[in-house]
């Protein structure tokens, strides 16, 4: 499964963006996809996942209620809205799929990543 995720941008604080992602020929179906964020000088975080079959939804505490993880059920991107970013949100965002099991770590596919910048 080859991800390529896309959208992130320059953003001022209190802004929106929204991620995409997309499979390279194939559907997401039967696979939790997840979005992860690596801030300079920090460690991969765990920012939200959706399980794709049941829709249920997942979010890290610092992004609950400004983020919103969705699917597609007729096309293959999942987006993650943005809203009301703040400086401490920028970092690439990277999509990931897993065919099942915990949605905070261990993902089998990875995307290249996708940079978020959000100005003060």
């Amino acid at each position: 499964v080859q991800l390529q995720a896309s959208g992130g941008g320059l953003v001022q604080a209190g802004g929106s963006l929204r991620l995409s992602c997309t499979a390279s020929g194939r559907t997401f179906s039967g696979y939790t996809m997840g979005w992860f964020r690596q801030a300079p000088g920090k460690e991969r975080e765990f920012v939200s996942a959706i399980r794709w079959s049941s829709s249920t939804t997942y979010y890290a505490d610092s992004v609950k209620g400004r983020f919103t993880i969705s699917r597609d059920i007729t096309k293959n991107p999942v987006y993650l809205q943005m809203n009301s970013l703040k400086p401490e949100d920028t970092a690439v965002y990277y999509c990931a799929a897993k065919t099942g099991g915990s949605v905070v770590d261990r993902y089998d596919y990875w995307g290249q990543g996708t940079l978020v910048t959000v100005s003060s």
